[in-house]
């Protein structure tokens, strides 16, 4: 499990509250039973937690299940990355 992976999975755990082994890759919010007002709570711990801004109804960035939202936050924490990375050479 990446980092990234084991840290939206504490968050979700924390925030909605479910417990660890419930949530997998494969999970929906739905499937969680977890509420829209309890998946904003969930993205807004995330943003903090990462320094990152999700963008709200991208369908580049699907929130609604758990796979979606480690895709997302490893692709803004990569892209933050790299914007802070000095150019080359």
């Amino acid at each position: 499990m990446s980092s990234i992976q084991q840290a939206v999975f504490e968050i979700i755990s924390k925030e909605a509250p479910v417990d660890m082994d419930k949530i997998s890759m494969d999970s929906t919010l739905a499937d969680l039973d977890i509420a829209s007002l309890t998946v904003a709570e969930i993205v807004f711990a995330i943003e903090d937690h990462f320094n990152i801004d999700m963008p709200d109804r991208d369908p580049e960035f699907p929130i609604d299940s758990v796979r979606g939202l480690v895709e997302a936050v490893d692709r803004l924490v990569a892209a933050k990355g790299t914007a802070a990375a000095p150019p080359a050479p």
